[in-house]
């Protein structure tokens, strides 16, 4: 694939660049080691001032920046800036957090004095993906160089304005030479990168089969890996729930960034007593969903990053229904739209060996079951290899307790949709990867958890290991 900046709602490309070369990635990998070096030494209220820094200009120049993104992958510039406002939220609260999250204390011990200490890696490769350009790269950058790693990122290559202008930005926010880079390659040159002796650890946020290949390159070299992959996310609605606020909220679920969300609502499970109610206030809103340029304000879903993406929904969508499965609204490319667009859909009576039950649709389609009970829904949701999030709406506490209990997936909101913010652990299960990112658990990914113990001097050396 080309490293290319192309508007996806006209098709127009906008701007190509030449990928580095195997020398310059070399000279990249061994600055960002040198800098480590230093950079690891500096106090948390030193990296602080610097990532404040960066939320200030994050948030001056947020239009500027959302229109970046906006430009090469097609999200609606309300999005976008919004996205960049969560940008500077997350470095904000790294800022204020680290030194706590990553302070040393003391653990009991036999013998002696024992303390937990926790040490930055060192050179941390990201390779990231073009739906949110900015936010999935700064909810690595944030925690990564507050905790004293340096970085190095290899973006989605239809981002690579994107890319160039985070590097931009943290470096006008002071980070020292070497301490976050981008580098313009291809795929095929990360397993080369993470191979490198002076990269010590791996974090990817992408498809099921780049994690896999990931995964298999930093095994065979040993190094630590964090993995967010796909969702295939339940929308669960039993009877006691709020069916309107649900419906509403449902529509944003599955709607949002383009329907291109890896936490995005896919799987719309609905009790049989409050079905049609749901499909009727669901449908309806979604009919009258504004599609058009992602530069008008106006717009709530503009065209999907590239052809082939769009491409690839349609040939789902086109597969589920032949299949047996109904279409409310939609299913169609439209014809009056220049660019990659694609019509927001709704899909019922879903077969269980169709694309919509068995593969993530990455784009605005809705697949819509039925079911009896809890037992019902519970064992739907859990039918999919995936296990990102979930949205459960109950207002039962005993159903909360069940959804709870039993959904296999990192993460369950209850009357509210998924969605990814600062405090809260963000990761999968099965097919969605492990690891977390952000909060307390996030930053210590990529940190060297050491054990330290003082001894007695009088004490005999214990016998056992």
């Amino acid at each position: 694939m080309p490293i290319a900046s192309t508007n996806p709602a006209t098709g127009e490309t906008l701007e190509t660049f030449s990928a580095l070369t195997a020398a310059e990635v070399e000279e990249r990998i061994v600055k960002a080691s040198a800098a480590f070096s230093d950079w690891r030494l500096t106090s948390f209220e030193s990296r602080a001032i610097r990532m404040r820094r960066t939320s200030e200009i994050l948030l001056a120049e947020k239009q500027a920046l959302g229109e970046t993104m906006t430009l090469e992958m097609g999200k609606p510039i309300g999005a976008a800036v919004a996205e960049v406002e969560k940008c500077a939220l997350v470095c904000r609260y790294y800022a204020d957090k680290a030194s706590r999250l990553l302070a040393s204390h003391s653990v009991d011990v036999l013998d002696g004095e024992g303390a937990v200490y926790f040490q930055p890696l060192g050179v941390v490769l990201a390779v990231m993906p073009w739906n949110f350009p900015f936010w999935q790269v700064f909810r690595f950058v944030a925690p990564a160089l507050m905790a004293g790693n340096t970085g190095l990122l290899k973006h989605s290559s239809n981002v690579p304005r994107s890319a160039l202008a985070i590097e931009d930005v943290l470096t006008r926010a002071g980070f020292p030479d070497g301490v976050f880079q981008t580098l313009l390659v291809g795929s095929s040159e990360v397993e080369a990168i993470i191979s490198h002796p002076d990269v010590a650890a791996v974090t990817l946020t992408g498809s099921e089969a780049a994690g896999r290949s990931v995964a298999e390159s930093a095994g065979r070299n040993l190094k630590k890996t964090v993995l967010e992959l796909g969702g295939s996310d339940p929308f669960i609605v039993m009877p006691s729930a709020n069916v309107g606020k649900a419906a509403a909220t449902g529509v944003i679920a599955r709607m949002i960034n383009n329907g291109q969300s890896c936490i995005a609502a896919k799987r719309f499970i609905i009790h049989d007593a409050v079905y049609d109610e749901f499909i009727e206030k669901f449908v309806g809103a979604v009919k009258v969903i504004r599609m058009g340029d992602p530069m008008d304000p106006s717009t709530e879903l503009g065209p999907l990053a590239t052809r082939e993406i769009r491409d690839e929904l349609s040939a789902q969508v086109e597969k589920t229904v032949s299949l047996g499965a109904r279409a409310l609204c939609g299913g169609r490319i439209p014809g009056n739209l220049e660019g990659f667009y694609y019509e927001p859909t709704v899909l019922v009576d879903v077969p269980p060996s169709s694309p919509a039950s068995e593969e993530e649709l990455f784009g605005p389609v809705a697949s819509v079951w039925r079911v009896a009970d809890i037992d019902e829904a519970i064992s739907l949701a859990n039918s999919s290899r995936f296990g990102l999030g979930a949205s459960v709406w109950t207002t039962d506490p005993a159903e909360r307790e069940r959804f709870v209990r039993d959904v296999e997936s990192g993460m369950v909101f209850v009357n509210a949709m998924v969605a990814s913010e600062p405090a809260l652990p963000f990761g999968g299960v099965k097919a969605s990867g492990y690891g977390r990112e952000l909060g307390e658990f996030g930053i210590r990914e990529f940190v060297n958890i050491k054990s330290v113990k003082q001894g007695l001097a009088s004490a005999p050396a214990s016998r056992t290991e």
